[in-house]
């Protein structure tokens, strides 16, 4: 105990004190809810009961972090987060169990809500949906306010409800990135740029007031790769040609419930109570029970999977190590992918005998060059010995593919956003604003470049040609990596270089992914490749272990969370409120470029596609 208190809870006091109080509780309190967490025999399920998924939870790649199951627990909560593989592995456990008839996708909730889940992720989960179907079980879906990106989930539905006051927005797929060009100049701060690759978007928002021509080409081809992708698949579930798909978004844009309705989008009209009593039917409630026979989708993933052939038991391993968020240098913390502390999980597997294959699971935008030449390294020297395949989630760009390269084998979605090999620096002054409220700087050095990393001036042309020859240098060492990964000739990568993003689809086109597929055919290829059969086992990584593990310093030293509450979201009215979301996201990426020679492989800044 006396560990436990001065090895967790030093650094929290400050932090988790207060709740503590608010809560009335004291460490003691928090144990008596973890141990009384422990001893739940887990949930029920009822014969015919529906599994409730509610499209408002975030979905993430990895585990929830230690801060937001700290947050559970304290409240009480209904889980609002859960993995990936959590999703998918619950969904294939109901097609195989006889006690569930079906699944409620329920999006009601979606409007302002926490999910930022992309339509590659949504494009595993309808997948599996479309197989939970074919098992002939039922999928309904019921909302009040449906935008593309939640409708492309709910379109695989057999059935899908529209309140009557409700309304659909199927006005085709947008990015409208910040610029901050014309703010930094108004406030006096200087920014000077080195880059290399004439697509390399990234650096736009702080040198210009709009999209260049170059990354407005690539946008634009990104989008419409990812917009054919939805029409096709929304069309094919809806038996709607995507032509008319095209049509409806040109000429409607904003259809009320009965235009929905007329033009196929949804099969009914109805409210909540008519939902509920059909779901009943479906599920033999009675008629005076409140609700249907139901179990949520977060519940319903703790039910052990044994008796339904959805566990397995072997003593050979496939490991999947995800890499999700910004790429930095060091250990990282909570949402970022900590070059250190992702080499230090890659030599652990590669030394573990029972563990014959890894899947690489990346979710990033990029980041720091030198830390994802770390990541690299390591995933190639354990390529040497064992099978690396990579699963691209919604984004595994610059960074993000420059550790993907020298797998064995790279799958992505149609949907993914992936590419943009090229690097660039950020060189700020605050000279202006500095001397415009009246601070000065002197110097004194014994070197002519001793002052080079200063803020208190623009660099000058020979301190700019230093940094050039170091952007060019990672730049160059990138595409070789790349050819060389790939097997591409150098010139050829030097084409589809130049810092351009592309789609899954794009992708695979020109040969930077190999197949189109989800985690799950990553994993199949990897068994396949590492001549298992069925005889093997998922592990996933990092290790965050239980919420008692977390709180009681059991997990392995490498893969600690660190518990960090998180801030309370900024309460604004739209769209004022998702514009300064937008500029908050802007510089909390600035805040994670630590790459020590300034040097970054990374995404147009925050793309995000409406």
């Amino acid at each position: 105990m006396q560990n436990f208190i001065k090895q967790t809870f030093a650094s929290l006091v400050g932090n988790i004190l207060g709740l503590f109080i608010f809560f009335g509780l004291g460490t003691t309190g928090l144990l008596l809810l973890l141990f009384a967490a422990s001893q739940n025999p887990g949930p029920v399920v009822k014969d015919k009961s529906m599994v409730v998924f509610d499209l408002s939870m975030k979905i993430t790649d990895g585990e929830p972090s230690s801060s937001q199951l700290i947050q559970q627990v304290l409240s009480g909560e209904e889980q609002k987060q859960m993995s990936l593989r959590s999703i998918l592995d619950a969904i294939e456990k109901a097609r195989r169990d006889q006690r569930i008839v079906g699944i409620y996708l329920d999006a009601t909730r979606i409007s302002g809500s926490d999910n930022t889940a992309g339509f590659a992720t949504f494009k595993e989960i309808r997948q599996a949906l479309a197989k939970f179907r074919a098992a002939g079980k039922k999928v309904v879906a019921y909302g009040m306010d449906w935008g593309e990106r939640e409708y492309y989930l709910s379109s695989v539905a057999d059935t899908i409800v529209l309140n009557p006051l409700g309304a659909m927005e199927i006005n085709g797929l947008s990015s409208q990135p910040m610029f901050l060009a014309g703010a930094l100049q108004k406030y006096g701060i200087g920014v000077q740029v080195v880059r290399v690759g004439k697509f390399k978007g990234a650096v736009e928002p702080f040198v210009l007031d709009k999209l260049s021509p170059e990354n407005r080409q690539q946008t634009q081809k990104l989008l419409d790769d990812v917009w054919t992708e939805w029409r096709n698949a929304v069309g094919y579930s809806r038996k709607i040609t995507p032509a008319k798909l095209q049509a409806i978004a040109d000429n409607q844009a904003f259809l009320q419930a009965e235009q929905a309705k007329s033009n196929g989008l949804v099969d009914k009209l109805g409210y909540f109570d008519q939902v509920v009593a059909a779901l009943k039917q479906l599920t033999d409630s009675d008629k005076d029970d409140k609700t249907f026979r139901q179990i949520s989708l977060s519940e319903y993933a703790q039910v052990p999977g044994k008796s339904l052939g959805t566990e397995r038991n072997s003593k050979n391993k496939i490991a999947v190590v995800y890499a999700e968020g910004e790429i930095v240098d060091g250990q990282g913390s909570d949402g970022e992918i900590g070059g250190d502390s992702f080499a230090r999980i890659f030599r652990k597997l590669r030394q573990q005998e029972d563990v014959k294959a890894i899947v690489l699971r990346i979710n990033s935008p990029g980041g720091s060059a030198t830390a994802a030449e770390v990541m690299q390294r390591e995933v190639r020297l354990t390529r040497e010995k064992k099978p690396v395949v990579v699963s691209m989630g919604d984004v595994a760009a610059s960074g993000g593919y420059w550790i993907a390269s020298d797998s064995n084998r790279i799958f992505a979605e149609p949907n993914t956003i992936t590419g943009s090999i090229g690097v660039f620096g950020l060189l700020f002054n605050a000279q202006e604003l500095a001397n415009n409220n009246g601070i000065t700087w002197d110097t004194v050095k014994t070197g002519r470049y001793a002052d080079s990393q200063t803020l208190s001036r623009p660099k000058t042309p020979e301190e700019l040609a230093i940094y050039q020859r170091s952007v060019n240098k990672i730049y160059n060492i990138f595409l070789d990596k790349v050819a060389q990964g790939r097997n591409i000739p150098e010139a050829k990568v030097a084409e589809i270089a130049q810092g351009r993003v592309w789609s899954g689809t794009a992708a695979k086109n020109i040969g930077l992914v190999d197949e189109i597929g989800g985690l799950d055919a990553a994993i199949t290829y990897a068994a396949a490749q590492a001549k298992l059969g069925n005889d093997w086992k998922l592990e996933e990584y990092p290790k965050y272990g239980t919420l008692e593990e977390r709180i009681l310093g059991k997990v392995p030293e490498q893969t600690k969370a660190v518990l960090n509450l998180d801030e309370q979201k900024l309460q604004l009215p739209d769209p004022l409120a998702g514009e300064l979301q937008k500029l908050k996201a802007e510089l909390a990426t600035l805040k994670k470029m630590n790459d020590p020679q300034g040097v970054y492989a990374r995404l147009p800044f925050n793309l995000k596609i409406e």
